[in-house]
């Protein structure tokens, strides 16, 4: 594959949690970033992970994400916990920088 696939989006009550999964295209692993896009709003940096394991989150989002990363499996996490109705929208992975995912809707419900 020559970009990375998001999957883990769905239905989910206010409070509730959900984890997203990114596999990479299998490119060397330099860092990887959740974005997010809402209906009308421009898309906006969730969290990043590098290779050396340095994380960075949206203030928005503190707390309540944590991203992660699985090497054998080529694989970067998002989990979701205490989600919030404005957390709803389409998230997406981008690899190194400059490769999209196709994104997984995530609707939080109030």
């Amino acid at each position: 594959q020559v970009q990375p696939v998001e999957s883990g989006g769905g239905l989910v009550q206010a409070g509730g949690s959900l984890r997203l999964s990114c596999v990479g295209s299998g490119r060397i692993f330099v860092r990887m970033g959740w974005y997010r896009q809402a209906p009308g709003k421009q898309r906006e940096l969730v969290a990043t992970i590098n290779s050396g394991g340095s994380t960075n989150y949206a203030e928005s989002v503190k707390g309540r994400f944590t991203i992660s990363r699985e090497a054998a499996k080529n694989t970067v996490y998002l989990q979701m916990n205490s989600l919030e109705p404005e957390d709803t929208a389409v998230y997406y992975c981008k690899e190194n920088g400059y490769s999209w995912g196709q994104g997984t809707q995530v609707t939080v419900s109030s």
